[in-house]
């Protein structure tokens, strides 16, 4: 088996992101891999947030998966947690199954928001 590569999933509101976004700081300095997936609209806001340095020399990739949402309904808390559960389950495991094609991206551990009920 490869290096450790952790799958961070944080339910798509800032008060779920940065703890998350802390522990995935946590681990990356013990030389873990991570890859922290955020929904469309939260990802460009991490992006413009966070410094190269803290992400670590690149050993925390983030990435985004659609949410369905068109932009007036993201800040609609029904309609986001509506997308969270019927689009979000989807396109993650089309990712994790595109990640694990590759032995060295092959995903060992998955830490999920207690939110996400389906992760």
């Amino acid at each position: 088996m490869g290096k450790p590569h952790v799958l961070m999933i944080p339910y798509p509101v800032q008060g779920h992101v940065i703890p998350l976004i802390e522990l995935a700081q946590c681990l990356a300095k013990q030389s873990i891999k991570i890859t922290f997936v955020n929904s469309e609209s939260t990802h460009n806001l991490i992006i413009n947030s966070l410094s190269g340095r803290e992400m670590l020399e690149d050993r925390i990739h983030l990435i985004s998966i659609p949410d369905g949402l068109e932009p007036d309904d993201r800040n609609v808390p029904g309609k986001l947690t509506e997308a969270v559960y019927k689009v979000m389950p989807r396109k993650i495991m089309e990712l994790i199954q595109e990640m694990n094609i590759s032995e060295d991206e092959k995903i060992t551990c998955v830490i999920a928001d207690q939110s996400l009920g389906w992760a």
